[in-house]
């Protein structure tokens, strides 16, 4: 007998007491990803769950490598083409209903009205990780690899899966941040203390403990849709955030827009109800989307790390390293003596050995990068020439490198000879 919807990202199996297992399983991938299909699937499942009359739902993953690794970045680029082709009047609605699926999916699961236990093996990363809090119970493995974590600013995103609005609420605000801002992971004993997971279990029992809990007939409501609920540090996000944020553009310059994205998320967030919450999570989202810096950042740091380390396996064209060094050469941060453009370099966030620590002079980066802003400064002039001549250097070894080669090749000049990662690099695509 067919239960439940029918579901090509996803598997149900129902145990004989009626708890449905919900197993994610893409086909054709060896670690699952919130796909398109996938997050169709999960709204229409949430749907279903609602009105049906199983004891409560586990939910799984089909792999042995991970839960959940987050979301399928080529689409997102596909998206983002989507949404930047279309009038700029358009844009935040069309990036707010393509990319709330998930936040709506969530959200529809977890007050359908039974429980939900998550039982975690594995990475739970980005979008995994935001699945799983959106269930009631969390169970984890004690293993290394079993592990949450929200690393979407790392490459220059937000979790727009309501993850800057239920971590928070979970663990604390103090607690979230490095999560949220850092990328820093949770894991075993670490995500009992903090409040993130509900019980850690020996692999290979996770399962079982999540089943047994689904028929201790327990309370299917998150804590913050309880009466008269609060978030613990609701007075004091203000200061915090500000805090946080005072701290964080002295560190980073302004450059990475993300990071203030997400304060911005938790600091308006928190103090509404939840269903506000996300959806001026989303907004937040929709905007940070548009801009270069996320783009740059994930086909440098994300894409180009798995080029590097897939053509290191095979063999690394030497071609790569003479790229990056004949365009550090030209850049010569590292021997410039002039102090207007050494100051500028340090300013626009090259990694400059100097004694003295750059003063954040406070200029967020708007519509355009620092070096193209106001005021105009001499330093400025002199590092965008410096800029175009590395342009002009790079365009050179394009024709010599593939795709893969020159996003490898980004990766290289942003992690090892210090260019910006909000930049993107040079080989992949010209300085937008």
């Amino acid at each position: 007998m067919t239960v439940g919807p029918e579901l090509k990202q996803f598997r149900i199996e129902v145990s004989e007491q009626r708890v449905l297992h919900l197993i994610f399983d893409m086909p054709g991938r060896s670690m699952n990803v919130f796909s398109n299909a996938a997050i169709e699937e999960l709204g229409r499942f949430a749907d279903w769950l609602r009105q049906s009359d199983v004891a409560g739902v586990v939910i799984r993953s089909g792999k042995s490598s991970a839960f959940c690794a987050g979301a399928d970045l080529a689409e997102l680029e596909t998206a983002y083409d989507m949404i930047m082709a279309a009038p700029s009047g358009e844009r935040d609605r069309l990036a707010f209903d393509h990319f709330f699926r998930l936040s709506h999916g969530l959200r529809k699961l977890e007050t359908a009205g039974k429980p939900v236990a998550v039982a975690i093996a594995g990475l739970a990363l980005g979008g995994g990780c935001e699945f799983a809090l959106a269930a009631h119970r969390r169970v984890i493995v004690d293993h290394p690899q079993a592990t949450f974590g929200l690393p979407e600013s790392l490459v220059g995103l937000l979790p727009g899966g309501g993850g800057t609005q239920r971590l928070p609420r979970l663990i604390g605000m103090e607690a979230a941040l490095p999560v949220l801002l850092e990328g820093a992971r949770l894991a075993g004993q670490a995500a009992i203390a903090a409040g993130l997971a509900h019980e850690l279990v020996a692999p290979g029992e996770e399962v079982a403990a999540a089943e047994r809990w689904v028929l201790s007939r327990p309370q299917a409501t998150q804590p913050w849709d309880r009466p008269n609920w609060r978030a613990p540090d609701a007075e004091r996000v203000s200061a915090t955030i500000g805090e946080k944020r005072s701290k964080m553009l002295a560190e980073t310059l302004g450059h990475y827009p993300a990071l203030s994205a997400i304060l911005d998320c938790v600091e308006h967030g928190l103090p509404q109800d939840f269903d506000t919450a996300i959806r001026t999570e989303m907004q937040i989202f929709a905007k940070l989307i548009q801009r270069r810096e996320p783009r740059n950042m994930i086909r440098t740091l994300f894409l180009g790390r798995l080029d590097h380390e897939r053509l290191k396996k095979k063999g690394m064209n030497p071609k790569i390293t003479e790229a990056v060094a004949s365009v550090s050469n030209v850049l010569g941060v590292q021997s410039e003596r002039g102090k207007e453009l050494s100051e500028a370099f340090a300013r626009a966030g090259f990694r400059v050995e100097q004694t003295r620590k750059v003063e954040f002079d406070g200029r967020v980066a708007g519509a355009v990068y620092w070096h193209d802003d106001e005021p105009r400064t001499w330093g400025k002039e002199l590092l965008r020439a410096r800029l175009a001549d590395a342009e002009v250097a790079a365009a050179g070894w394009r024709s010599q490198l593939d795709e893969s080669e020159r996003r490898a090749a980004d990766y290289v000049l942003v992690t090892q000879a210090g260019f910006p990662a909000y930049l993107g690099g040079l080989f992949a695509a010209k300085l937008k």
